[in-house]
């Protein structure tokens, strides 16, 4: 029951932090030293990771017409822009796929095992990001404030468009910055509306999270084969399940208010929202 609790616990955090701007990384590493899953350490890893499905299947949910190129509701022209949005995405998804593969696991490896006084720069790290990508935010959103955008919808952007943004979610291989932040910020650069730009970056998590889930159970499964790591128990994947179908009923409802939150308003109180966090994540490991 406990664990369960625990587990009720990751799939709100994630579900709440996956889609907004303010990095599942940071809230992930802060919850697991106040409350910590009676797992492996190999499969935290895992769950961590894998988690994210379930937020996947929320935007899967909520814009599966949009996203459904074989409706029968859609006209043939809404098919073949529906082809072209997921090219789009998949463009997008590349350059954040190709570096990674390269990086990700040796970067990652690195900054958890890596200490500066004592402390990890892992957490180092995701504090100077969130400080700094925080910002970012205040002053793109002060530099866009009363311009006219030239992308106002999810079908105006472009593949060259997309490339961008995907050039910006590479950022997010490092800890801190967040994966739809460094998206959205991305698109803001670029002239692209807030809803358009936290829309597309939704459409733009499907492929990116599931490619990174996948390569992480097949990963997980080879250090099983090769006995570096003990095979999950029944309560490791009950916890897994539980955290997924949490993190997917609360995204349901985080997607959709964030879409409504960023008609009416910018993303300066994430910003802000940010820079105190950056500064409690450093304050808490200099000091405990």
């Amino acid at each position: 029951m406990i664990e369960a609790l625990k587990a009720i616990l990751f799939g709100i955090v994630e579900g709440i932090t996956e889609w907004l701007p303010v990095s599942s990384t940071g809230h992930m590493i802060l919850l697991n030293e106040f409350v910590r899953l009676d797992v492996t350490e190999s499969f935290y890893d895992l769950f961590e990771m894998v988690i994210q499905l379930g937020a996947i299947l929320a935007v899967i949910v909520l814009f599966f017409h949009k996203l459904n190129p074989f409706s029968k509701k859609k006209s043939p022209e809404r098919k073949k822009e529906t082809w072209s949005l997921w090219l789009k995405v998949i463009v997008a998804a590349l350059p954040s796929a190709i570096i990674g593969l390269a990086i990700d696991e040796v970067l990652d490896g690195y900054l958890r095992n890596t200490f500066l006084n004592g402390v990890s720069l892992n957490a180092i790290v995701v504090a100077a990001m969130l400080v700094l990508y925080g910002v970012l935010f205040i002053l793109v959103e002060k530099k866009n404030k009363g311009k006219a955008l030239a992308v106002v919808n999810v079908g105006q952007i472009d593949y060259k468009t997309a490339l961008i943004i995907g050039a910006f979610q590479c950022l997010s291989i490092i800890p801190g910055t967040s994966r739809s932040g460094a998206t959205i910020l991305g698109a803001l650069l670029v002239g692209v509306s807030r809803s358009a730009g936290a829309e597309f970056s939704f459409f733009l998590a499907i492929p990116t999270m599931l490619g990174a889930s996948g390569l992480k159970v097949l990963l997980y499964a080879k250090d099983i084969l090769s006995e570096e790591a003990p095979m999950p128990s029944g309560v490791e994947l009950g916890v897994l399940a539980l955290g997924c179908i949490v993190a997917f009923l609360i995204s349901l409802t985080v997607i959709k208010g964030l879409m409504e939150y960023v008609r009416k308003h910018s993303f300066s109180a994430f910003g802000v929202y940010r820079i105190i966090l950056g500064v409690v994540v450093l304050l808490f490991f200099l000091l405990r």
